[in-house]
């Protein structure tokens, strides 16, 4: 399940592949939102790898 925090770096990492204006949402470019949007999805991933520990993880 760790396996899950490496996908913001992942999907951040690349910066060819968001490099773009088009599409725009609300007048941003898409480079400015792709890179805003992962800042919820990286605290969803952490908070799903954080409810998916076992009691003896913990410490």
């Amino acid at each position: 399940m760790r396996i899950l925090l490496l996908l913001p770096y992942v999907g951040l990492l690349w910066v060819p592949f968001y490099n773009f204006a088009e599409p725009s949402l609300f007048g941003f470019p898409f480079f400015y939102w792709y890179q805003l949007a992962w800042v919820p999805i990286s605290s969803l991933l952490i908070w799903l790898v954080w409810r998916s520990r076992t009691p003896d993880e913990t410490q």
